[in-house]
Formats: structure tokens, sequence, C-alpha cells
């Protein structure tokens, strides 16, 4: 495994955010969600594509806290623009468990 130096850490934004909106993403190359995340009023709201199928389903994410890095440039997913990538871990059969606060915190957070 590659080191990193706290310089290399403090590059990287993550923050925590609010799912408003999960869609089905039928057009990905991999079973994937369509997610509108609240990152509060500084960063404001950032889109992203999710391979979070095998445990989540859309209804359920409304409203969830997630982690994210916001500080990717965009990448195209077929005809989506995803401009932020929710943490996971990966579990049992490669399903992705989502990183999550265990209190509320407000949107925007910073990780470190």
């Amino acid at each position: 495994m590659e080191t990193i130096n706290w310089t290399d850490f403090e590059k990287v934004e993550i923050r925590v955010g609010t799912i408003v909106t999960a869609a089905d993403f039928p057009r990905a190359r991999n079973p994937s969600y369509q997610l509108t995340i609240d990152f509060g009023p500084e960063l404001g709201v950032k889109r992203s594509s999710a391979q979070i199928t095998k445990l989540y389903q859309p209804d359920e994410l409304i409203g969830k806290q997630v982690v994210a890095v916001v500080n990717f440039p965009v990448k195209q997913i077929a005809n989506f623009f995803s401009e932020c990538l929710v943490l996971g871990v990966y579990g049992n059969d490669n399903a992705v468990i989502l990183l999550q606060p265990d209190k509320l915190v407000a949107n925007g957070q910073k990780i470190g």
C-alpha cells in the first residue's frame, strides 16, 4: 500500500450530505442509482452515481446522511454527470455499505 503524507490527506474534501433524491440508473454499465445530495449552503447540491443497489432501495435512501468526497473532477457516466463520490465499505458479495455519521450533523460538515 502506498503511503501519503498529511498534506496529501488535507487536499481531500470529505463532507457529510443528505440524500434528497434517489432514482434507478438504467443506462449505467453496473447497477447504480442516481443520487442528489445536499451538502449545505457552502457546497450546495451535488449529484452522484452510486453502485449501492444490493443493499438499498431508492425510497429508503431519501433523508439518509452519507459521507462523500466532493472535490473530484466531474465524471460522465453514460448520460449523467457525477459530481462527488459517495463512500462505502465493501461487505459480503462486494455489496457496498454506506459510510454514515452515527448522529445527525449539519450538511457540509468536513470529515477530519
